[in-house]
């Protein structure tokens, strides 16, 4: 599975510059539910020591930023993370390491919240428990828990591909400078998320709306 690291990090270092543009887009739904999305996270992690995974360019750091009591951001891509840094900080209790997802060993800290928005799908399906247990090492008992994605919506993010004998799924994909990328990317709905994650949670919470799902619950 080394090769997708290895192709989702090169795709998202050649795609830094542009990547923010994704919230940006003028559709009145989406930013509804990005609005509502944003206000969820807020309610999670007030006042909390948050760990997030998969931080890419820092824009929900700093929205998690300025209600919690910090934030350490976690992420693989070199050039996302000098874009989050450059990014005039609302708060300065959001510090930004590189890091591998599966690895957070070395993260210091105990963290009484964790976050992780736009990550899950990229997580190969063999994989979810390892990442699951090691990020949830790294959190106290019965903390909380968000996490939020893409729901699959036809013509949006480039083409779906399927492989056969694969349970993964991939999007074709290309940067800026023109490069193409066969990204995985896997989606749920909430019945998948329910029986993938309800065993492995407490007090699990799902949501799902046209353009997103997102996640509640609290680590066993």
């Amino acid at each position: 599975m080394a090769h997708y690291d290895e192709t989702l990090r090169k795709y998202y270092d050649a795609s830094a510059l542009d990547y923010d543009s994704m919230y940006t887009r003028r559709d009145r739904l989406w930013q509804k539910e990005l609005k509502v999305l944003t206000n969820a996270i807020k309610k999670v992690v007030s006042g909390r020591r948050v760990l997030e995974v998969a931080c890419g360019t820092g824009i929900w750091s700093q929205i998690a930023a300025e209600v919690a009591k910090y934030v350490v951001a976690v992420d693989a891509s070199k050039e996302m993370l000098a874009i989050a840094r450059k990014k005039k900080p609302l708060s300065d209790n959001v510090e930004y390491v590189r890091g591998d997802a599966y690895a957070l060993a070395t993260v210091p800290d105990k963290f009484d919240a964790g976050l992780a928005n736009f990550w899950f799908s990229h997580i190969p399906k063999s994989r979810i428990d390892e990442f699951l247990h090691k990020w949830h090492g790294r959190l106290e008992k019965r903390t909380v828990v968000f996490m939020a994605d893409n729901v699959y919506v036809p013509g949006i993010g480039g083409q779906l591909v399927s492989k056969p004998g694969v349970e993964d799924t991939f999007k074709l994909r290309q940067s800026s400078d023109g490069s193409k990328y066969e990204v995985l990317k896997n989606y749920y709905d909430y019945d998948s998320l329910w029986r993938l994650l309800f065993p492995k949670t407490i007090n699990l919470e799902v949501y799902e709306s046209p353009y997103f799902w997102w996640v509640k619950y609290l680590v066993p």
